[in-house]
């Protein structure tokens, strides 16, 4: 009898445990135009069905920014990874996830520290921030 007892609390202790899973947010797929922009800029982000994007901000008919975006796993966590920006690819780590949201952080880098994606109606929205200021974006999506 002991025996059971202590073989249950044991299973309901290690069954109970608060294990996070991110899975990847389906919802970012397609192609998406910034609507709250400077008026003489267009911004774009084009995420593909396997978690590469793209994003770019056009001045006229020049690209002014452009980076290459991937939603990776490593170590069985989830990654946004942003190449294009800095030297190196920067990661940030997922560290907060709803159905319809994400927020990934990096501490060490300068700007941003934190990317939180989240899609609200028929629009993708984003922030990213440091500890002094914040970017919102609105992105509407496009056919």
């Amino acid at each position: 009898m002991r025996f059971l007892l202590l073989f249950i609390t044991g299973f309901l202790l290690f069954s109970c445990q608060n294990t996070t899973e991110f899975k990847k947010p389906t919802w970012l797929f397609g192609k998406w135009k910034r609507i709250n922009n400077q008026p003489d800029k267009f911004t774009y982000e084009f995420w593909n069905d396997d978690f590469s994007g793209i994003g770019f901000t056009l001045k006229e008919k020049d690209t002014v920014f452009k980076e290459v975006l991937h939603i990776i796993t490593k170590n069985d966590s989830l990654f946004l990874q942003v190449t294009g920006v800095n030297e190196n690819p920067t990661l940030f780590a997922f560290i907060q996830q709803t159905d319809t949201s994400f927020t990934a952080e990096n501490k060490q880098n300068e700007f941003p520290k934190t990317i939180h994606y989240w899609k609200e109606n028929n629009q993708l929205k984003a922030k990213v921030a440091n500890d002094e200021f914040s970017i919102d974006f609105v992105f509407e999506k496009t056919k």
